[in-house]
């Protein structure tokens, strides 16, 4: 038989388990017309469709929402009867079809024996778009390095006494060979370099008898001994360190310096990010800016999971943006106020740069004359930089989007006040600020307006919410991707109202995260989301970052286009499993828009 082991799930079988099966298989012809299974049948056989098309029922459904779900060519059903014993659901012959009959007893027999097989099937959204991930186009996996944790990568700390002395300190990093050692005083942990100790023997004027602890830096970036030692790497990028302390339960137990997760991982990103950060002047600063499109294609080939590249460059773009106002700007202003980014810049989900998105807070009463002519000149820097003007004006050189609290806070009950689409848009793009140079604690305060102005205003949240309507999913009354031209806007159907239904979720929980998972993390743990509903929109949002992810490099290379381009994809060039997942996540925010519907009354 003809069967294609090249495809999921049969290509995770071993050569054994494919020999049996391809033993095994029979093929069948089916009228249209023909119910194969029916609520409540056991089945012989799990089906593959060779030709054809399949649908799947519910038959407690009305009719017109009743179709489930459509298998067509390669498309595979009956596993989960097996598994459950009996199907909930009927699986009809839509057009005669021509389908491959796996015994339900071998069947069994391989997901027994051949765990990667058993466990394709008992995967969730989620897991299955990190299969997809993984099967990108020339990917050389790097799941070793993405799966390692810290604590596979951690030195132990060397300790000093907290009476210690430089030259006691001197002696510990000589002897261990290390860069750093971990010092407790008053019951805080703090951390000294041989940086540290050479500013005070030459700028401070200390002795080697002189005591360390005066030298520690007790302001720890730290990560937790059972995270990915890639979050390591996004936090040294994120706060300009080399090194991270590793806790437990509030205990510092080791340390993560950054040549440990240099022989996890010879990677381009920490260069990149190397080279922003030893940026002399502005023109260094755009070479390792254009370096970055290189530095996504790299990352993507090497199968890197979606949320660590999103996070790697979410980090990298706002240190560059920083990196821009501190050239720009004067030392002394710069300190004055706070440079806060919209959008999914705002949020960390930003893979390829995208226009910009970015305002002011002042501190009250700041004179500052000069600010118009450098607001402007920041704009055309970042231009060059590679990130466009935003259309919309939402830039630092728009003065709307420039101001001390009190101004925002006018801002805010103006377009409380007004609530309209656009009054809420703007709302929306607040609600996604985040601060990348400057003063940083002024755009909590600035989150504290916004949640004191709409937070507890029931109408404003429903007509804050109203956007997750404004476009239809994209599936058809059958349950099927709906298509112009065999195409769909992601965007639209997609991205948009999750996203939005989650920023929206958050204003009225006052949940202070960005980003959209950490979001749905604290809705949940709040008990204002359920685990599992998180679970799907998280694996949902996996599935359109890398479909429109992959669109937009593919469109990088066509002369004239856009990054818009990427949002629509071409459904005729996905593979079954692809599609098959493009549906499964387009069902999971239709539900979601019916819970926001629901939660926030907008059918009124």
């Amino acid at each position: 038989m003809d069967l294609n082991f090249e495809q999921l799930p049969f290509s995770l079988l071993s050569e054994l388990g494919r020999k049996r099966l391809g033993q095994a298989v029979e093929m069948t012809f089916l009228a249209a017309g023909t119910v194969i299974l029916d609520a409540g049948d056991a089945t012989d056989y799990v089906y593959v469709v060779h030709k054809g098309v399949v649908v799947e029922l519910d038959p407690r459904a009305p009719e017109a929402s009743a179709r489930i779900a459509v298998y067509t060519d390669d498309d595979l059903f009956g596993a989960i009867t097996v598994f459950n014993g009996t199907s909930r659901y009927r699986f009809r012959v839509e057009e005669e079809a021509l389908c491959y009959l796996i015994p339900s007893e071998l069947f069994q027999t391989l997901c027994n024996e051949e765990p990667a097989f058993a466990d394709y099937f008992q995967a969730r959204l989620a897991a299955k778009s990190q299969l997809l991930a993984e099967r990108r186009e020339g990917g050389v996996t790097l799941a070793g390095f993405m799966l390692a944790r810290v604590s596979e990568c951690m030195r132990e700390p060397v300790l000093l006494a907290a009476d210690g002395t430089i030259g006691d300190a001197a002696t510990e990093l000589t002897r261990h060979g290390v860069d750093s050692l971990l010092l407790q005083a008053n019951g805080r942990v703090g951390v000294i370099t041989k940086t540290d100790l050479l500013r005070g023997l030459v700028e401070e004027g200390l002795t080697p008898r002189s005591a360390a602890v005066g030298l520690a830096s007790f302001s720890l970036v730290t990560v937790e001994l059972d995270e990915f030692l890639f979050a390591a790497l996004v936090r040294m990028t994120r706060h300009q360190v080399t090194r991270v302390v590793v806790m437990a339960e509030g205990r510092a137990l080791g340390v993560v310096e950054l040549p440990d997760v240099l022989s996890f991982f010879s990677s381009r990103s920490y260069v990149v990010g190397l080279e922003v950060e030893r940026a002399e002047d502005m023109d260094a600063l755009v070479l390792a800016s254009a370096r970055l499109p290189e530095l996504v294609q790299a990352l993507m080939a090497q199968g890197v999971r979606m949320r660590f590249a999103m996070e790697l460059m979410a980090a990298l773009n706002g240190r560059i943006i920083a990196r821009a106002f501190e050239f720009l700007m004067p030392r002394t202003r710069a300190t004055q106020c706070c440079l806060m980014v919209f959008g999914s810049e705002g949020r960390g989900e930003q893979i390829l740069k995208t226009d910009q998105d970015n305002g002011l807070i002042l501190e009250e009463d700041l004179n500052w004359p000069e600010l118009r002519d450098l607001s402007r000149a920041f704009t055309d820097t970042l231009v060059r930089l590679g990130y466009p003007r935003c259309p919309g004006g939402i830039m630092a050189s728009n003065p709307e989007w420039v101001g001390t609290l009190s101004d925002w806070r006018r801002r805010i009950r103006r377009w409380v006040g007004q609530g309209d689409d656009a009054a809420m848009m703007r709302l929306a793009i607040l609600a996604d600020a985040h601060p990348v140079a400057g003063q940083v604690r002024l755009v909590e305060r600035l989150r504290d307006l916004l949640f004191e102005h709409c937070s507890h205003d029931e109408i404003l949240l429903s007509q804050f919410a109203r956007p997750v309507l404004h476009f239809a999913t994209p599936l058809t009354l059958f349950g099927t991707l709906k298509t112009r031209d065999q195409t769909l806007d992601i965007k639209k159907g997609g991205v948009f109202p999750l996203i939005h239904g989650v920023r929206a979720l958050s204003l009225r929980y006052r949940i202070r995260e960005t980003n959209t998972l950490s979001r749905m993390r604290r809705l949940v743990d709040a008990g204002h989301l359920e685990a599992e509903v998180a679970d799907d929109l998280g694996g949902a949002l996996a599935v359109f970052t890398e479909l429109r992810l992959r669109q937009q490099i593919r469109s990088m290379s066509e002369p004239g286009a856009t990054l818009d381009s990427g949002n629509l994809v071409s459904v005729a060039g996905l593979s079954s499993l692809e599609r098959d997942m493009l549906r499964d996540a387009l069902h999971v925010v239709n539900d979601f828009k019916k819970s926001l519907s629901r939660r926030f009354h907008l059918e009124y």
